[in-house]
């Protein structure tokens, strides 16, 4: 059995017994076009069919061939989907900010987008898968709240050059595996671009510090750009906030998240 035939059993096994543990039957997940989601859907797919709704977000900023690439995938997969635009609001909500930056219109959007999707999990009854792999997550690459939300997420051990792997494997759409990797918040924005590498060179560093555990000499001394190696360490140290529940003042004997830490599908 192949590296990713494994990684694709086990991860529908968790779907499947994660879900099944909260005594709900359906998912919801944001379907951007983008390479992360559709392997994410793929995955769903095969363990959930028509249980599984995939949720099209589109704004103003959206790229025409994103959308495309995602009806491909609906089309490829027969996957169950909707479209929910999020550009009323946004579009509202630039008018009263003017001097909104990319960063911020980018926050809004995902933020936007994750409200948008938790509420017809509502409605449907059903958990929100989550789409962040373990570069974007480790290097703090997306927004608290917004797209680093969800109820369950399957890539999020998987560094993104392993995620192309997975959705070669699972023959996810061609022209979603060969497009440059991007979040679509504004027109002509780039995830390698915003952060200044690709991510092979960003994976082969932080596979190194992370798995491996070696010291910055040892990964410098292995030919890895030590400016490059930098700003993934600081990056690393400085998002922590972003991986972790808020942090709640201790004042009880039993405080949330300290030491009254049952786990999350806990039973009477």
């Amino acid at each position: 059995m192949s590296k990713y035939s494994q990684i694709t059993e086990y991860l529908q096994y968790f779907l499947e017994d994660e879900v099944k543990k909260t005594g709900l039957s359906k998912v919801v997940i944001g379907l951007s076009g983008g390479l992360d989601s559709a392997v994410v859907a793929v995955l769903a797919q095969n363990v959930f069919q028509k249980d599984l709704l995939c949720v099209k977000m589109p704004s103003q900023y959206s790229s025409m061939s994103s959308l495309d690439d995602a009806d491909e995938l609906c089309r490829d997969f027969s996957l169950n989907a909707i479209t929910a635009s999020i550009e009323p609001m946004l579009r509202a909500y630039e008018e009263m900010n003017p001097d909104l930056n990319n960063l911020r219109k980018g926050n809004f959007s995902s933020r936007m987008r994750m409200s948008t999707l938790f509420d017809i999990s509502a409605r449907e009854g059903a958990l929100v898968l989550g789409t962040s792999n373990k570069s974007e997550l480790m290097l703090g690459y997306g927004t608290l709240y917004g797209d680093l939300s969800s109820a369950l997420n399957p890539i999020g051990d998987l560094y993104k050059s392993e995620v192309f792997e997975l959705a070669r494997y699972l023959g996810v759409t061609q022209s979603i595996i060969k497009k440059p990797p991007s979040a679509d918040l504004w027109d002509g924005q780039s995830d390698e671009a915003d952060i200044g590498y690709t991510y092979a060179k960003l994976d082969e560093a932080m596979k190194l510090y992370v798995e491996e555990r070696l010291s910055r000499e040892e990964i410098v001394a292995r030919g890895i750009d030590a400016k490059m190696l930098d700003m993934i360490i600081q990056r690393i140290f400085r998002n922590q906030f972003k991986r972790k529940m808020p942090v709640i003042a201790k004042l009880t004997l039993r405080t949330l998240n300290h030491d009254f830490n049952y786990p999350r599908d806990i039973t009477l």
